[in-house]
């Protein structure tokens, strides 16, 4: 235990006056982001009021049809659930990462129409292939955006007009073979999902693990790299992404009503993104919430059915963009109002690196040229006969 200069137990204050709270953040390492931990109170209050949408919405569901949520169709709305669930987490965790996947919704959409014509072969049969082409194809978006490095969303964009090249070879819609059926498993696949979301959330609000996982977001150039932890961590994102985007689609495939119909599979990517930030997660990368994820898909899918029950027709591209343009806003909140707080003394602006500031708030000044410096004492004039500082502090001649 460290004592104080008056000899009592406790934790003693720095003889410079900086607060402990600041020397908390002292070696953060200032290319990393914001030092501190984030705030979650704003993503407890925005996931409290996601939770009561959801239950106004699954009340109008229950009035308008009370089939939905027993039975099969209680069923088949769960394997929806986790369909698009995996879509958002794909799309979450990518935007985390700071290299949105745009390429999500076409990698659903051709894993469905694979499915559909492979699934008479056996479910590992069908999927085993498409794992690998999935786990290779987020390998080649992760060697474009690391080793070029280049914006996430402008090399997965590539990557989806790719994606969208090979379901065009298909004209006609593909009757879905086999007898694989998700309803059977539904609760558990909804279990294994909600875990999935609950503990990814959890993890992530862990200061260290969200400094991490967010490392690859520019706080400078966004042009500058951002070292070789932040590129694998980038990476991986990237891979288990696209694979996440598979499973959806198979997913997709197997719970569908009728035959799956060749797509480009973008509004896919607009209605997995914007749920995502519907959830709570920050456009910019790093931020997001706990329970967002979980809530915001069961909002997005209830919503849906009841609008099916409802009989209106309302297309992926509306309520995709409308969770889209909700969750930037969600956005500006999360990065308003989630950054760390700054303790007295601390500095508030993290300046590029290089220029001698700590985030902490410690700032070093940088030494001046020394280049006209001489080691050599002036030379003093025989001329001089009054000691200078007997003059000054001696006038009176005493």
């Amino acid at each position: 235990m460290a004592y104080d200069e008056t000899g009592r137990g406790g934790p003693a204050e720095p003889s410079s006056g900086v607060p402990a709270a600041v020397l908390e953040n002292v070696f953060d390492d200032p290319v990393h982001g914001e030092p501190g931990r984030d705030r979650i109170a704003v993503h407890v209050v925005w996931e409290v009021l996601l939770l009561v949408g959801l239950a106004g919405l699954t009340y109008l569901l229950w009035r308008e049809n009370a089939d939905a949520l027993r039975g099969d169709g209680l069923k088949a709305l769960l394997v929806d659930v986790v369909a698009l669930g995996l879509l958002t987490l794909a799309a979450g965790l990518s935007l985390r990462a700071a290299v949105p996947n745009l390429a999500v919704g076409p990698v659903a959409v051709a894993a469905a129409l694979h499915f559909a014509e492979q699934g008479d072969r056996g479910v590992r049969e069908a999927i085993v292939p498409a794992l690998v082409v999935a786990a290779l194809g987020g390998l080649a978006l992760a060697w474009a955006v690391v080793v070029l490095h280049v914006p996430g969303w402008a090399a997965s964009l590539a990557g989806a007009a790719g994606v969208i090249v090979y379901i065009e070879r298909r004209t006609t819609p593909i009757v879905v073979q086999g007898g694989y059926d998700p309803r059977r498993t539904a609760f558990y696949l909804f279990a294994g999902f909600a875990a999935v979301a609950v503990l990814g959330g959890l993890f992530g609000a862990i200061r260290a693990i969200r400094r991490l996982v967010g490392r690859f977001r520019p706080v400078a150039d966004p042009a500058r790299r951002r070292g070789a932890v932040a590129a694998m961590v980038a990476a991986l994102a990237l891979i288990v992404s696209t694979v996440l985007a598979m499973l959806a689609g198979v997913l997709i495939a197997a719970n569908g009503n009728g035959p799956v119909a060749p797509a480009s599979g973008l509004d896919w990517s607009v209605l997995a993104i914007g749920t995502a930030l519907l959830a709570g997660t920050s456009a910019y990368g790093r931020r997001g919430g706990i329970f967002g994820t979980l809530i915001a898909v069961s909002l997005v899918v209830v919503f849906l059915s009841w609008v099916q029950a409802r009989g209106w027709t309302v297309s992926r591209w509306t309520v995709g963009g409308v969770a889209l343009g909700v969750g930037l806003l969600v956005t500006r909140l999360v990065e308003a109002l989630g950054r760390p707080r700054v303790v007295a003394g601390e500095a508030v602006e993290l300046g590029p690196p290089g220029d001698g500031t700590i985030s902490a708030g410690w700032s070093l000044a940088r030494p001046g040229p020394v280049d006209n410096w001489s080691p050599a004492l002036p030379v003093q004039t025989t001329e001089t006969t009054v000691d200078p500082w007997e003059s000054r502090w001696d006038t009176d001649g005493r």
